[in-house]
């Protein structure tokens, strides 16, 4: 025991040790209850501001390219892939 520390004193700091402790335990186990029960509660519905999502994407869409249009193309990857 410090000799410059009173009984009262090292008794009290003690005290509020062993209080901190229990406190934080007691707050600790109504936080895991609590939050328990609210996924228990919880709805597994969807968020009613977000609208529903289709399971498939868009259906493809494709164009017919005239034979002017497919040698144009076939130009520029030659363009692109020559540097």
């Amino acid at each position: 025991m410090p000799e410059h520390a009173p009984t009262l004193q090292l008794i009290g700091v003690a005290v509020l040790a062993v209080t901190a402790v229990a406190w934080t335990a007691v707050l600790l186990r109504l936080l895991r209850r609590t939050n328990l029960q609210a996924a228990i509660r919880r709805p597994p519905a969807p968020l009613p501001a977000l609208p529903s999502q289709t399971r498939g994407g868009p259906p493809q869409e494709s164009v017919e390219l005239t034979p002017a249009e497919q040698d144009a193309f076939a130009g520029l990857v030659r363009q692109f892939a020559g540097g």
